[in-house]
């Protein structure tokens, strides 16, 4: 049986190794090409547009939830109102580049796009659930160490919502860019993508297909989904192969869709902050329209799917078949090389023969 569990999550890994890859360097030149300056003119308001533009301008960028508190903070202290930092805060951390390529391989096609989709529907609908109570906004004292993340975020929240770059140029741009992903993203994603990974073996090695056919689906279900999922401090990466695992296992695809919205978007150490940040009433809100937006989509995807007769695994193989086996064994490489630092190691190791 444990043999059985290591080669199922050695296989997701090589299926999702090469993606995850090209998904870390999209993001790093996503973090390099847009500058937090230039969200602070976008978001600027309590307007719908911004709302919008907050939860749209939110998804591609590589920060988790705890990575995405201060710059969400940066954004309201510097003029975004409550509702488009609130877009900005649950849109950022509810879906990636990176979580959307590997989204795409091992979810299949239409659970990506409808997870990515669902990610922005979610923080527009509660950037402005949270917009419309809203009252005149004190300026609030600066947060102290404690007030952006905590002990539960890891050690690379802190550096998420700095600028890439040192200004020397667009080349040292990219070049801070692609060093932010495969450095800080890569650090603070590692131990919950490993883990996610064993959780999705486990799943796929022992439990039949469609054992829990009859018991994961349903609102009350969806509901016990998003109440486990939105106080875990889980990233949007690391959830998709346990998502994988669920989906295989027999969970709804809604229900899926609901874990798979709910537990990167925010965490305990995120809603702390929100609390001090906004108050109690936006907290109330804030919580209503994730779990309400949530459950909802995840009803309207399982309607939509009992409907039609479409298997959401469709084009799964299909999207790695035609990669070469050396390939897939190639990036896990890279990936491990990249997650263990090992040049990092040696440099220090030098630096410290030197002193």
């Amino acid at each position: 049986m444990t043999i059985d569990i290591l080669q199922a999550t050695l296989q997701l890994a090589l299926v999702a190794a090469p993606w995850l890859l090209a998904g870390l360097a999209v993001a790093g030149l996503v973090r390099a090409l847009l500058p937090q300056e230039r969200l602070q003119t976008w978001l600027g308001g309590s307007s719908v547009g911004a709302t919008a533009r907050g939860a749209v301008a939110g998804a591609p960028l590589p920060l988790c939830s705890c990575g995405a508190i201060p710059a969400a903070l940066a954004l309201h202290r510097g003029g975004a109102g409550r509702g488009p930092a609130t877009a900005f805060l649950i849109g950022s951390p509810g879906i990636g580049i990176d979580s959307l390529a590997i989204s795409y391989v091992l979810l299949g096609p239409l659970m990506a796009v409808v997870r990515g989709l669902g990610a922005v529907v979610t923080a527009l609908a509660t950037g402005l659930l949270v917009g419309a109570g809203s009252r005149a906004r004190q300026s609030p004292p600066d947060p102290g160490p404690d007030d952006v993340g905590g002990d539960a975020c890891g050690s690379t929240c802190g550096t998420e919502s700095a600028p890439p770059g040192g200004g020397h140029g667009r080349l040292a741009e990219l070049r801070g860019g692609l060093a932010y992903a495969f450095g800080d993203i890569l650090d603070d994603i590692r131990l919950w993508l490993v883990l996610g990974l064993l959780v999705a073996g486990v799943l796929l090695a022992t439990v039949p297909p469609d054992a829990l056919a009859a018991y994961g689906s349903g609102p009350a279900v969806m509901l016990l989904m998003a109440l486990v999922g939105i106080p875990m401090y889980l990233c949007a990466t690391a959830a998709t192969p346990i998502a994988a695992g669920l989906l295989v296992a027999g969970v709804s695809p809604g229900t899926v869709l609901v874990f798979l919205l709910a537990a990167p978007i925010t965490s305990m150490a995120t809603l702390g902050v929100y609390r001090r940040e906004m108050g109690n009433a936006a907290l109330v809100r804030y919580l209503v329209g994730i779990m309400g937006s949530t459950i909802a989509l995840g009803l309207l995807l399982d309607l939509a799917l009992a409907y039609t007769g479409f298997d959401p695994l469709t084009g799964v193989e299909a999207a790695t078949e035609w990669l070469p086996h050396w390939l897939e064994w190639a990036a896990l490489i890279a990936l491990v090389l990249a997650a263990t630092h090992p040049l990092r190691v040696l440099r220090r190791l030098r630096a410290a023969r030197s002193a």
